[in-house]
């Protein structure tokens, strides 16, 4: 009877033992499954693009995981290789080589091609030596993980020498261009020409100190020659970030571009006036580096334009920024330079090689002059787009805009509409409206040159 009474324990402890030993292989299995084919899945390549741009060219691999990338350059010819590890060939790699433009600025062509498993390898054929930039942008907005190649010339384009470069008419015809090329070669850039915007008195030939209270834009500028006014257009947005889009597809980024073209024609058209186009096509451009363009031109004034977008579609209307010294003016204008200041997230800047000393300018370098000077152009621009379409606000408003913290040159921000209303959406789009934006904006930047003819004076 014991021994039956053993033999039924042992019975049962190996018959628990075994029990066990199956509940551990199932858990073990049950853990090791969601492991084992996510180490063998590549990750899904969801868009490719290209942003080619007289400044640099941008290609974009836009994925459903974060990836590690490496690249080199080769010389005789210049090509670029880029290994991207955890990505196979796939049919949106094929379409990557298409995108490739003939009049891409720096790619020549772009060979595809499977290394070794899990690596995929990028050529690029280049045009000229070039300075690369590759880093990758997690998810933000309606973009999941971003692989970024900027493609930079060896030596950076120069604002100034851009400048020169599209004035109209042969240098040998005109004297302005003439003028300003010699500036462009001087250490200090400060632009002359032979006709002034306004009639200016003559005064002694020196350097006009700067008192308390006036800022560089306002200083009285001594000299017996007059010179060139320069205003720096800053089409908002552009290349990966499109801005807000209108219900009809409209995309800031398109219509603002627009409006500051016309406006930039109507400008150089002005005898004594040049305008200068922190963004001429569809790319993206930092923040800072639209602020330092201007500051490099030696801009009189900067006017970044935009398209508002609201969350209630019947918002509209047309509002006219300033850079807030303490807080801003209101709720919706908080929301709305918190929304604009968003744009480097957005479009993707390269934090890991961006200097110190140019990010700088996105602390608040403002003074008080500067900013009661930008508060008298954007009056005498609100007071010009009030007589073509109606305001959102009687009055300009202040924020604590990025873009608008340049220390030493009058800056606004113009909403020129709002495109997430339907109806204003439409304006955007009519080239007849665009035209009358351009024209309000015009005359607002003349009337205060005019009220200011000092700023005409020579540096």
């Amino acid at each position: 009877m014991a021994r039956r009474t053993d033999s039924i324990r042992e019975g049962v402890t190996t018959t628990r033992d075994i029990e066990r030993r199956r509940l551990l292989a199932r858990a073990t299995t049950l853990l090791v499954l969601p492991v084992l084919p996510r180490l063998a899945l590549a990750s899904r390549l969801l868009a490719v693009r290209t942003w080619p741009a007289d400044e640099y060219t941008r290609v974009t691999l836009e994925l459903d995981s974060e990836l590690r990338a490496e690249h080199f350059t080769l010389e005789n010819p210049h090509r670029m290789v880029v290994d991207i590890q955890g990505l196979d060939m796939s049919p949106a790699l094929n379409e990557l080589v298409r995108k490739v433009r003939t009049d891409d600025p720096y790619i020549s062509s772009l060979r595809v091609a499977q290394n070794r498993p899990n690596v995929v390898r990028l050529v690029f054929d280049l045009k000229q030596a070039i300075a690369p930039q590759v880093f990758t942008l997690k998810p933000v907005g309606d973009y999941q993980y971003r692989l970024v190649l900027d493609l930079y010339p060896m030596v950076a384009q120069d604002p100034l020498t851009a400048l020169l470069k599209k004035q109209p008419g042969k240098l040998d015809d005109d004297p302005l261009a003439r003028i300003l090329e010699d500036i462009g070669r001087s250490p200090r850039g400060a632009g002359v020409a032979s006709a002034p915007l306004l009639p200016v008195p003559a005064a002694p030939s020196m350097e006009a100190p700067t008192t308390p209270g006036t800022s560089a834009a306002t200083a009285p500028r001594l000299g017996r020659r007059s010179r060139v006014i320069t205003v720096a257009l800053d089409p908002g947005h552009g290349g990966e970030d499109p801005g807000a889009i209108g219900k009809g597809g409209t995309r800031e980024k398109d219509v603002v571009l627009a409006i500051a073209q016309k406006l930039k024609a109507r400008i150089d058209a002005t005898p004594g006036m040049r305008a200068y186009l922190t963004r001429d096509g569809d790319y993206f451009v930092p923040l800072h580096v639209r602020v330092e363009k201007a500051r490099r031109v030696k801009a009189d004034l900067f006017v970044s334009v935009h398209a508002d977008a609201f969350v209630r579609p019947t918002a509209g209307g047309s509002s006219v920024y300033v850079l807030s010294s303490s807080g801003a003016s209101s709720t919706a204008a908080r929301w709305l330079a918190d929304k604009e200041n968003a744009a480097d997230l957005i479009g993707g800047i390269n934090l890991q090689v961006q200097d110190r000393q140019v990010a700088r300018i996105l602390l608040d370098m403002s003074t008080t002059a500067q900013i009661n000077d930008s508060v008298k152009v954007a009056n005498s621009v609100l007071g010009q787009l009030k007589n073509v379409y109606r305001l959102h606000k009687p009055q300009v408003e202040k924020a604590g805009f990025a873009v608008l913290k340049a220390p030493d040159m009058p800056s606004i921000l113009v909403e020129t509409a709002f495109i997430s209303n339907p109806d204003e959406e439409r304006m955007l789009r009519s080239n007849a409206d665009q035209d009358k934006f351009a024209d309000a904006m015009l005359g607002g930047i003349q009337r205060y040159f005019a009220a200011n003819p000092q700023i005409a004076s020579a540096g």
